[in-house]
């Protein structure tokens, strides 16, 4: 069980690295200090349900369909790849910032609807979840619930480092320059990660 665990919380934890539109909103409310745990339970506990789906039903949609496994799984590396060079363009590029206002913020209902519609209306983040993960899952047979349990256990562990650290960040993140190098080491996350999936 414990190698499974680990391929999962590793998988699980290089792929919600990616700083998207959720993680931001995560990012933002901590540096706010507003709802942190609502939002970051939140956060952690879709994902784990959206795990959850894919590690359980991809197999049955493999053993139904044969061809889907290599073709997810490759269409998951060239994902991957992709992604990392759209971070690696973002790194480039440069010029973003977070900043954050002193305006007073939302209401809980509000905060957890706009994180929910990020989460659930994302599509990247069913591909991530349901497919992706469950795609390498069934690389482990008779263990897929060990992996699954690992990348849930990377999701609660990064949201809620993400909602309460952010307060320390504060000061970083207003450099772009931080930003650079952020999203220069997801791309070299997520290609690392493409790597292993190509090689075996």
């Amino acid at each position: 069980m414990q190698a499974p665990f680990i391929a999962g919380f590793q998988l699980g934890l290089g792929l919600i690295l990616a700083i998207g539109a959720q993680n931001a909103l995560v990012l933002r409310q901590g540096l706010r200090r507003e709802h942190v745990f609502a939002v970051v339970l939140f956060c952690a506990v879709s994902d784990s349900l959206l795990i959850g789906i894919g590690v359980s039903s991809f197999g049955l949609a493999r053993d139904a369909t044969p061809w889907l496994g290599p073709a997810l799984l490759w269409g998951g590396t060239c994902f991957l790849i992709a992604y990392g060079a759209r971070a690696a363009w973002q790194a480039w590029r440069g010029g973003q910032a977070l900043r954050v206002d002193g305006s007073s913020g939302a209401a809980l209902l509000p905060t957890l609807a706009t994180v929910a519609a990020m989460t659930w209306l994302n599509p990247h983040a069913w591909l991530d979840t349901v497919v992706f993960l469950g795609a390498v899952s069934a690389q482990y047979p008779g263990q897929g619930v060990a992996f699954g349990l690992g990348a849930a256990a990377a999701s609660f562990l990064f949201f809620f480092t993400l909602g309460y650290g952010a307060r320390l960040l504060q000061p970083l993140f207003a450099r772009p320059g931080a930003w650079r190098l952020l999203d220069l080491l997801i791309a070299l996350v997520m290609w690392s990660i493409a790597w292993r999936l190509a090689t075996g």
